[in-house]
């Protein structure tokens, strides 16, 4: 595959810069609203430019970085909530004068992927999710959101190999040293703290569940950084979603199983079905509180009803379900509620 060059332009967003860069021809797929970004240092990345060149060998795709990182504008600070990152994403479409787009979100990214979604279905063609989440809360326990946003806003040279190790498990030392390079050269210690803040306390839910385009989501079985669960949740929360569950526990799409996430990519842009993924079936793969919660599901209590008798919340509940749906490989809670009643231990 002959590899494509990128040209990075800017585009003005109400008072801020936007650096974007288009490569390939056909359809427009803008992908973008990444945690952390940098036009050039991406690009540099020979493993990142072959996943880009890929997706572009039938379609233009769009990427850019958010203000107050990458080439953008960085005299003032990054988006602070998805409200922000959608009048981003919405002004850069709007600025570069594209009429219909499918749009892919990955990581932090989904929320402003499925907001745009959302908020204009009438230009959106097709939304693409990979490892997502709907509640940035969700991703880690309290005290490990305090610790990570801690040591970053302490000492953003070990924040930023710390955030390597997460997102980077199967790397060498010196990749994952670069990484951490590449983290501090895309913005300040300020920004990226106060951008990871913004994460954990990112709720997209309402948007999600408003998504009346095709959906697809992505989400690696063993992902480090951003737990299945989360991905599954997703699939369950946008009406009529695609759930397609990879191997691997790499974060990054560039990284790990590359050809299978381009191939669930283009089957889905192009309208096919997608290949059928052999799932495990067993007993084992269910905890006891999942167990317990779809024998409450069985006997036809709503999520809010079984919160209630297990003193959970409802959305612990959910979770619940969604996960033990993921394990199980089948369709709906009905299916799960069902296979927990004819196997028991």
């Amino acid at each position: 595959m002959a590899t494509q060059e990128q040209v990075v332009r800017h585009a003005r967003v109400g008072d801020r810069t936007v650096a974007w860069s288009a490569v390939g021809s056909g359809p427009t797929l803008v992908v973008g609203g990444w945690w952390a970004s940098h036009l050039a240092l991406n690009w540099e990345d020979r493993a990142f430019q072959k996943f880009v060149n890929e997706l572009a060998r039938r379609h233009t795709v769009i990427r850019y970085d958010r203000p107050g990182t990458g080439l953008s504008d960085r005299t003032g600070p990054a988006p602070a909530s998805v409200e922000d990152e959608l009048a981003t994403l919405a002004g850069l479409i709007d600025s570069i004068g594209l009429s219909r787009v499918s749009v892919m979100g990955a990581s932090a990214g989904c929320a402003v992927a499925s907001a745009y979604a959302a908020e204009n279905p009438e230009r959106v063609d097709r939304l693409v999710l990979y490892g997502s989440f709907s509640h940035g809360a969700d991703i880690a326990s309290p005290s490990a959101r305090d610790l990570m946003l801690s040591v970053i806003e302490g000492h953003w040279g070990l924040g930023s190999r710390v955030l390597a190790d997460v997102f980077l498990p199967n790397a060498t030392a010196d990749d994952r040293e670069e990484f951490a390079r590449f983290q501090r050269r895309s913005a300040s210690r300020e920004t990226a703290s106060a951008a990871l803040r913004a994460v954990y306390e990112m709720d997209s839910s309402d948007y999600l569940s408003r998504v009346r385009v095709p959906t697809l989501v992505l989400h690696r079985r063993d992902d480090r950084a951003i737990p299945f669960a989360l991905g599954r949740e997703v699939a369950d929360t946008v009406p009529g979603a695609t759930f397609v569950p990879l191997d691997g526990e790499d974060h990054f799409p560039w990284l790990g199983d590359t050809a299978a996430v381009v191939e669930a990519i283009e089957r889905f842009l192009d309208g096919m079905p997608q290949r059928a993924a052999s799932r495990p079936n067993t007993p084992a793969a269910l905890t006891a509180r999942e167990r317990e919660v779809l024998q409450l599901v069985a006997q036809g209590l709503t999520d809010a009803q079984i919160a209630g008798r297990l003193k959970l919340s409802a959305h612990t509940v959910h979770r619940h379900v969604a996960n033990a749906r993921t394990k199980l490989g089948v369709p709906s809670r009905a299916a799960a509620a069902a296979w927990v009643s004819t196997h028991r231990q």
